[in-house]
């Protein structure tokens, strides 16, 4: 049954195959057994999940239907769950229970999603290698050697080893794109303000985005039907109708144009990467689309305008937690700013503490115009890069990562070069479009994706193409030894 996709989970429980509560069992009994070795999951919510498992069974024998009606997922552990520990993978909220569900989770609950707990992630989702954990580093079931990507490697990792079938995941800079390129699946970052963000714990505002990440792009779009809409409580939340995600799968391509950017392909990106990604452009002219050669000029500055953005950001977001009001607090304060000063510093870890000071810095007295608006300003400039390219092509191509997956513990020392890891994925946040990672073969036994991009509330056409591509590869199909 753990081979089974969501939309094949949906018919065997339309069938009578199977029931949720058994194939809820099922599953609780491969997280058991196998996500030692994984670390994948920082809670697993077994009572609750069997006790919606045995709601979405009644409600089926009552005659209701739905495709997520008894649908086992996960969240990552920053979607605030209500009386379930929501950690964001941070000692300072080790013990933090939130009182109320966050809108994607309020939404899949209502669907009938049976959610099986919460997923480990890099420590407030600031990462690209899932090792800044206050629980540990989660491990790429292709090769337990290394790392599955971040933020959202928890979610990656438990969906690549078949232990759930999908899961919910965020993007600040790449966190879905990039852990699912390194693990071999799909993920879709949607437009900023397509998905909600109210329970979200923030990283960065302007850029967080949740998303799905399943095995085929037919699964994420069952997700993002659900995920996807208005929502008043959250004030950055576009009201838009959703567009039926899973009846454009089926569109051909043809005359669909795809722009590759010239500045994708140069120094930095491994040649056989590079190559992977080719063959996926031949396979879809095959299937009707044309290729053409595009320029985003602005792109080299992206990774420092968003390393002055995003840690300014977090600075901000983060006050609040103080030892005060809820989270992690120190022992015998002697004074106020003590019980700041400590609770924050034993509370925090390294990654989190070096992107707080320096969006301080960027924020402060004197630095502000030098640094955070300039910034800003350059964000300007490559947002006006896609506008331009989107006025001769319907979506760009690209690799999703420079590199295959790295070694556990490879880039501890040296953080720039894991932010490095993020150069095609973090112009999409800075923009706010939406983009896509989908397998696109192996390298040396560890997976390859490619990324799609496209303007702004395109997430069928994105998901469309990935079906498409899907139907005529099997890259997505394959299952790491052992899992």
């Amino acid at each position: 049954m753990q081979q089974l996709t969501l939309s094949q989970i949906a018919a065997g429980l339309a069938s009578k195959d199977f029931s949720a509560v058994e194939l809820t069992q099922h599953l609780l009994a491969r997280i058991h057994a196998l996500d030692p070795q994984l670390n994948s999951f920082i809670t697993v919510t077994e009572e609750l999940a069997l006790a919606q498992a045995k709601a979405a069974d009644e409600r089926r024998a009552a005659g209701e239907s739905g495709a997520l009606l008894g649908a086992p997922i996960a969240h990552k552990d920053l979607f605030c769950t209500k009386g379930v520990l929501t950690s964001c993978g941070s000692k300072i909220l080790h013990n933090f229970k939130a009182p109320y569900d966050a809108t994607v989770v309020e939404k899949l609950a209502a669907a009938g999603a049976v959610s099986l707990g919460k997923l480990n992630m890099d420590e407030f989702a600031m990462g690209s290698a899932n090792e800044s954990s206050h629980f540990g580093a989660v491990k790429n079931p292709w090769d337990l050697s290394r790392v599955p990507g971040g933020s959202s490697g928890g979610s990656a990792a438990a969906v690549a080893a078949r232990l759930i079938p999908a899961a919910t995941g965020t993007d600040t800079g790449g966190s879905i794109r990039q852990p699912a390129a390194l693990t071999n699946l799909t993920g879709l970052k949607p437009t900023y303000g397509r998905v909600s963000r109210w329970g979200m714990i923030a990283y960065a505002s302007s850029l967080d985005q949740g998303g799905p990440l399943a095995r085929t792009a037919e699964d994420c779009a069952l997700l993002l039907g659900s995920m996807a809409g208005f929502d008043p409580k959250d004030s950055t939340c576009v009201d838009q109708p959703v567009d039926d995600y899973l009846s454009a799968l089926a569109q051909p391509l043809a005359g669909l144009r795809i722009g590759l950017p010239k500045e994708y392909f140069g120094a930095g990106l491994d040649s056989r990467i590079a190559d992977a990604v080719l063959a996926v452009v031949e396979e879809l002219k095959k299937l009707g689309a044309t290729v053409k050669d595009i320029s985003l000029p602005n792109m080299q500055h992206a990774i420092p305008a968003y390393y002055v953005i995003a840690p300014a950001e977090a600075s901000s977001n983060l006050s609040r937690f103080d030892g005060v009001r809820f989270g992690y607090r120190c022992e015998n304060p002697v004074n106020l700013e003590d019980l700041y000063k400590r609770s924050r510093g034993e509370g925090f870890g390294a990654e989190v503490k070096r992107r707080i000071m320096v969006g301080t810095y960027a924020l402060s007295a004197g630095y502000y115009d030098a640094y955070y608006l300039k910034a800003q300003k350059i964000r300007r400039l490559i947002k006006n890069d896609f506008v331009n390219a989107f006025a001769e092509v319907d979506l760009i191509l690209g690799p999703t990562t420079p590199n295959l997956a790295w070694k556990l513990g490879e880039k501890n020392s040296d953080p720039v070069s894991a932010y490095l890891e993020d150069i095609y994925t973090i112009t999409a946040n800075l923009a706010g479009i939406p983009g896509l990672s989908m397998p696109a073969g192996f390298v040396d036994g560890l997976p390859v994706g490619v990324q799609l991009l496209a303007p702004y509330f395109q997430e069928a056409r994105l998901l469309n193409v990935a079906h498409q591509y899907q139907q005529v590869s099997d890259w997505h199909t394959r299952t790491p030894a052992g899992f």
